[in-house]
């Protein structure tokens, strides 16, 4: 319960990656499979899956010069590499757009290759399974079950979604998907990855819930889809997201009661549905 407060308070910069690494499983991982990382660079090339993710090198963090190609040392190639090596690891997922922004601020983080892959592979693997795969059941999954926690803790909201025929999907995918990056502000996104792999996926409900109730009723001036759309990007900024400190203590209080119990139940209903619809 200490570690879970000392957490939440936010982790000391010097001190994230390896708190990361700890509270992960990340480090237990890469203890338990020495050499494995430099084994999957060295492995059988995949053309395609190359393919896709260079495409994806100069659209990570265009305004990061540390990314730009004429930086010394260039992080694309280590973002290249943990992706390569993550693709090669987890042949279900492969390579998938996203993966490229949470890839890179691992490495602005840890500024090592090696725990830059173990921890996308707790992100990826465990934490938030079928969020990457090709039919991003998980990611689907979650986007839903955000959707019925709305219409039980913020009514007015999902019956406005409704009346437009809003899909959670056109207003929320980002923020799954990226896990805030290039969304929220960059310190706010530390804290909440702070949460993210010591709590679990239960922390972007409470993210996404405190969003969309402390603006409420400005998402409920809009009348029309396009309306709603806009009012959601709006959301994400201001004073609101850049005084992190406060804002991470409201995502513990403003969401009421979270269970885990809550969330498994909804999932497994919310995924059911979806493998229906097929």
């Amino acid at each position: 319960m200490r570690v879970k407060r000392y957490i939440r308070k936010g982790v000391p910069f010097e001190h994230r990656a390896r708190v990361w690494m700890g509270v992960s499983g990340a480090q237990a991982q890469m203890e338990r499979n020495p050499g494995y990382y430099h084994q999957l660079l060295q492995g059988e090339r995949n053309n395609s899956l190359e393919e896709a993710i260079r495409t994806d090198m100069n659209r990570t963090f265009p305004d990061n010069v540390k990314f730009r190609r004429s930086a010394d040392p260039c992080l694309q190639k280590t973002l290249y590499n943990v992706l390569l090596a993550y693709g090669h690891h987890n042949q279900g997922v492969g390579y998938c757009q996203g993966m490229n922004f949470i890839a890179g601020y691992l490495i602005l983080i840890t500024k090592n290759e090696e725990e830059s892959f173990w921890l996308l592979d707790a992100l990826v693997g465990r934490i938030l399974p079928d969020y990457y795969s090709p039919e991003m059941l998980g990611l689907k999954t979650d986007q839903e079950v955000l959707g019925e926690l709305v219409r039980t803790k913020l009514p007015a909201v999902a019956a406005l979604m409704d009346g437009h025929g809003v899909l959670w999907t056109l207003v929320v995918s980002r923020w799954f998907i990226c896990l805030f990056v290039d969304i929220l502000p960059v310190e706010t996104v530390l804290r909440i990855w702070d949460c993210l792999f010591n709590e679990g996926s239960k922390i972007i409900f409470r993210v996404a819930l405190t969003l969309i109730k402390q603006h409420q009723a400005f998402i409920l001036e809009a009348t029309s889809f396009a309306d709603i759309c806009e009012k959601f990007k709006e959301i994400t900024k201001g004073s609101f997201v850049t005084e992190c400190h406060t804002f991470m203590q409201k995502i513990f209080s403003e969401p009421g009661s979270l269970p885990m119990t809550t969330i498994t139940r909804l999932r497994e209903s919310c995924r059911a549905k979806l493998l229906v619809q097929g």
